[in-house]
C-alpha cells in the first residue's frame, strides 16, 4: 500500500463511499481504484488527482496535502545518486537491500528524521 492509497481509503470510508461509487463518480473502474489504493498502480495523473479532490469535496490545504501525499506514493522508486557522494549511493543501496528487514517503527523513525530536513 502507498501513503496515497491508505489516505484515499480512509477518506472514502470516513464518507461512507464504496470503491464502486467513487470509481463511478470519477470515471474509472473499481478495479483501477482498488489497484490505486493497494499501491499496484503508479502515481495518478494531475487530471485524476483533480477528479478525486473534486469528488471527495476536498478544499484548500487538504487538497494540497493530498497532492503532497501523492507525490510521495510512487511504488516503484528510483534513486539517482549519479552526482552525489559515495555515502549517498551507499545509503540508497543499503535502504533498497534492507527495507524489508526494517520494522514499521524503524521506518517511521527514519521518515520522521527525513521530514525534519525537508
Amino acid at each position: 500500500m502507498t501513503p496515497l492509497g491508505e489516505h484515499l481509503r480512509e477518506l472514502r470510508k470516513e464518507r461512507g463511499i464504496t470503491q464502486k461509487q467513487m470509481a463511478d463518480g470519477i470515471g474509472i473502474s473499481a478495479a483501477y481504484l482498488s489497484a490505486l489504493e493497494h499501491g499496484h498502480r503508479g502515481l495518478p495523473s494531475i487530471d485524476m488527482m483533480q477528479r478525486i479532490i473534486g469528488y471527495l469535496h476536498i478544499i484548500w490545504d487538504d487538497a494540497e496535502n493530498l497532492e503532497k501525499i501523492a507525490s510521495l506514493s510512487d511504488p516503484r522508486v528510483i534513486i539517482d545518486t549519479t552526482h552525489q557522494s559515495a555515502i549517498a549511493t551507499e545509503l540508497a543501496n543499503m535502504l533498497a537491500q534492507n527495507i524489508h528487514r526494517l520494522s514499521e517503527n524503524e521506518m517511521r523513525e527514519m521518515v520522521e528524521n527525513l521530514r525534519r530536513i525537508t
